[in-house]
């Protein structure tokens, strides 16, 4: 496998030094290993999908995820979402509760969130890869080195992107923004193990789109179809 052929054209413009470096050949050889030699996920063709599905001269709000789903069938190559037809994993379920109350809207029906990223919405885990149902089996293997050099070239390259981090762990990226031309949204993380201490009612999706028309950008239509 060639991790670099598998990056859109236009990422990879962006991204070349990162891609041309010693760390990212290292990560494609351990990718390639894990791949051959494991179940892994998501699917080759999905590692990327999130820069397929939403180009960099398009990207106006980025979702910071950690690690892939783990289980069969769930990694599409999205942060937080799922293909239709797979049950709700317990962030996404709680993801969706927020919606649903914030936009005084519906529950989706479905959980696959590529609607999303044709809009403009990143949806990027730190981690794009991992071994079946072992989680965090891909960290500190260059995966975050990478990811951190995407932020850090939207925070760089764009104006007035949104960045949604939830938890902790996404938080910690708030110092490769540039808060004077970018708008951070963060809180809990979404996991039922901390939704309740500040993600349920935090309102992400309407601040969202509040200062997306604010500075002259088309609002996301977050609801599920």
């Amino acid at each position: 496998m060639n991790l670099t052929s598998l990056i859109p054209t236009d990422w990879k413009t962006i991204l070349s030094k990162e891609i041309d470096s010693d760390y990212f050949a290292q990560l494609s050889e351990f990718v390639t290993k894990e791949y051959e030699n494991e179940i892994c996920f998501p699917p080759t063709k999905m590692i990327f999908k999130a820069f397929e599905k939403c180009p960099f001269d398009n990207t106006k709000v980025v979702i910071l995820g950690q690690d892939p789903y783990h289980g069969d069938g769930q990694a599409h190559g999205l942060s937080f979402s799922v293909p239709m037809g797979i049950k709700f994993p317990p962030s996404l379920r709680n993801i969706f509760k927020e919606l649903s109350s914030d936009l005084e809207s519906q529950v989706p029906f479905q959980g696959d969130l590529t609607d999303w990223t044709e809009q403009g919405v990143l949806l990027l885990n730190a981690t794009l890869t991992v071994r079946k149902s072992t989680p965090g089996s891909h960290q500190k293997q260059g995966w975050e080195k990478f990811t951190d050099s995407v932020i850090k070239a939207i925070s760089d390259e764009k104006e007035s992107v949104v960045f949604i981090l939830w938890g902790k762990f996404a938080e910690q990226k708030t110092e490769l923004i540039n808060e004077s031309k970018h708008f951070i949204i963060s809180s809990a993380h979404p996991s039922p193990f901390s939704a309740h201490r500040g993600f349920l009612g935090s309102k992400p999706f309407s601040k969202t789109n509040e200062y997306l028309a604010e500075k002259g950008f088309e609002k996301i239509d977050w609801e599920l179809r």
